[in-house]
């Protein structure tokens, strides 16, 4: 299937639509932001047998908190995955809203999913426990008022590489930007915003930069590098060819390099001293969801402190959820590769809506990938 354009999503997310204001009523206190009679209404009880259909990354989830959902509920989920957020809202678009129950898309292309009508409203009395997240995460940019998502893992993007073949490196971009300091074969990600935004973090600029000069120099930086590379794959692809020895070095998520890194303590992952990115990926429920009350209660089972830990301590990417903490391991908490320092927290910077400047985007992206 033909993967949607990045400058598609771009468009949809420059055309973001409004929040509804409900009516204020003099005896009553305003209702939170972004809230609707929707969001608002009182809770429902899930009618018919119970079937969820999750459409999500792949190693994304524990099979374990599928098993346990499934033994509650006397349910049966079925799951599919996908590598990056173009293919998944391509097949969305292609009747996938029909099809599937829950997605897990990235927050900067949330607001383009609502524009293209893709999404249902969250009805949050069908989901108490959507209190257990951290305010960080409870009222998102992307997101006003958590109208349509539920945040479900948030993380980093760095290198992940083999020690003892990149000895007495620098923790810098450099090693894929500059030929001088390459480490040895290298593979990029294959994702516009975080390959770019890399590219503006070694530059000095900022990931979600408007200016066409800077976007441009991104790319050329990009283009250069692309050829001494062996090219782009996904998160768990890089991760998995540093394992095979097949390349040194990969630009990955941190959840999978932390994996990684207990298979083979020969590995290690950091975010450079320039900075990156930080994603935030949530959970949505598609606009015609075949089993919507399902797929609410399914939400509302992840957003539980015991089981918000549990899936957090299996992929090892950070929890939004603040209730989840104190069952987190211990390691992990202390893991700056999970959780980042304050230091390095100073030079991460969310990936967020460019507006018309995403056209140019993605042509600068075209253009890296074609060369």
């Amino acid at each position: 299937m033909r993967k949607l354009s990045p400058f598609l999503i771009a468009l949809a997310l420059a055309g973001i639509v409004g929040i509804t204001a409900c009516a204020k009523r003099a005896e009553a206190p305003a209702p939170p932001a972004g809230a609707t009679p929707e969001t608002t209404a009182g809770p429902t009880e899930p009618t018919g047998p119970c079937e969820v259909s999750l459409f999500i990354w792949s190693e994304y989830i524990d099979p374990e908190i599928v098993k346990s959902f499934e033994q509650k509920y006397t349910c049966k989920v079925t799951t599919e995955v996908y590598e990056d957020n173009e293919s998944m809202i391509a097949k969305l678009q292609a009747g996938g809203t029909s099809q599937y129950d829950i997605v897990v898309p990235s927050g900067y292309v949330v607001p383009g999913m609502i524009h293209l009508g893709l999404l249902a409203e969250l009805r949050h009395a069908n989901i108490p426990n959507l209190k257990n997240l951290d305010e960080k995460f409870a009222n998102p940019a992307f997101d006003p008022g958590n109208r349509y998502t539920a945040a479900y893992q948030w993380g980093t993007v760095g290198i992940y590489l083999r020690k003892s073949q990149a000895k007495n490196t620098t923790p810098t971009w450099g090693l894929l930007f500059d030929k001088t300091k390459q480490p040895g074969a290298f593979l990029m990600m294959d994702s516009i915003r975080e390959m770019l935004g890399s590219a503006l973090k070694y530059q000095g600029k900022s990931v979600n930069t408007t200016n066409p000069a800077e976007i441009e120099a991104a790319g050329a930086l990009l283009i250069e590098a692309k050829k001494r590379s062996q090219g782009f794959e996904g998160g768990v692809g890089g991760k998995n060819k540093v394992l095979g020895k097949e390349v040194v070095a990969a630009v990955v998520y941190n959840g999978d390099a932390a994996r990684g890194m207990t298979d083979d303590p020969d590995t290690q992952f950091f975010v450079p001293e320039e900075g990156g990115v930080i994603w935030v990926d949530s959970m949505v429920i598609p606009a015609k969801a075949p089993h919507r009350d399902w797929a609410e209660k399914f939400i509302d089972y992840i957003l539980d402190a015991k089981i918000g830990a549990q899936l957090s301590n299996f992929n090892q990417y950070a929890t939004p959820n603040k209730a989840a903490h104190p069952l987190i391991k211990p390691e992990d908490r202390a893991n700056p590769a999970i959780y980042p320092t304050p230091e390095m927290m100073a030079k991460l910077e969310l990936v967020g809506d460019v507006g018309d400047a995403s056209k140019l985007y993605d042509e600068i992206w075209t253009r890296v990938k074609s060369k």
